[in-house]
């Protein structure tokens, strides 16, 4: 009987990746599940602005998904956020059966569990188109205009700044555009669906802006650790 080894394996199984590309996909990965997860709670800001509790953590992945197209380029990103995606459809999947099974004597939370997590199957759908629509944009927007740029002359490193403001400017808007309607359309008034994507559209960029300077810093570590590894 035939034995798998390193050398027979298809290309795709021999492929190396980096420890900070690792490490990335998996923040990237659990914050996309998190997000999932609490963005059923909408939040009401100050000056009548209205959010979900997504906001708390969502644009994070949208830092990561910068990152990752800046040093990886547009496949690596696309691997991630493909990645993010499966793993977002496993959580809704055994989330439900969990629902489903029947409980015992002591468990007295069923109901509960029912109201939090039984619109999850709406969220996440509408989650799940949104974020594969929203994180593509970004990316490619991030990918194409770095494309311009190193067209112009230039190693795009300098101009990194406003392709990560611009990219997610983009991805937010597509995102937000695709994921309030289809979520909360017939369960909110047209007014509060409206107000959410254009909310959380310029507050996730604003998040981005503000933090910037940290983003810059990572992607500077990140362009020095991958230069300097042997792999």
């Amino acid at each position: 009987m035939n034995r798998l080894t390193a050398e027979s394996a298809p290309g795709w199984a021999r492929r190396q990746v980096s420890l900070p590309f690792m490490i990335l996909t998996v923040v990237f990965v659990v914050c996309i599940i998190i997000a999932n997860l609490i963005e059923i709670k909408t939040v009401d800001l100050p000056f009548g602005l209205t959010v979900t509790a997504g906001m708390a953590v969502f644009p994070l992945s949208y830092i990561i998904n910068d990152c990752v197209t800046e040093i990886y380029g547009f496949a690596k990103a696309r691997l991630v956020i493909w990645t993010g995606f499966a793993m977002s459809l496993f959580t809704a999947v055994f989330l439900n059966l969990a629902i489903a099974l029947p409980g015992g004597s002591e468990w007295h939370g069923q109901q509960a569990m029912e109201m939090v997590y039984g619109a999850v199957p709406r969220i996440m759908a509408a989650s799940f188109a949104a974020f594969v629509c929203g994180s593509m944009t970004n990316a490619w927007v991030m990918h194409r205009m770095k494309l311009t740029a190193v067209r112009r002359g230039s190693d795009g490193a300098g101009s990194f700044s406003l392709r990560a403001v611009v990219s997610t400017l983009w991805g937010e808007g597509v995102d937000s555009l695709i994921f309030f309607p289809c979520a909360f359309a017939g369960v909110l008034p047209a007014d509060v669906i409206v107000s959410l994507i254009v909310t959380q559209t310029l507050l996730k960029t604003l998040y981005e802006i503000m933090i910037l300077p940290v983003t810059v810093r990572a992607v500077s570590l990140l362009r020095k650790l991958e230069t300097s590894s042997p792999t």
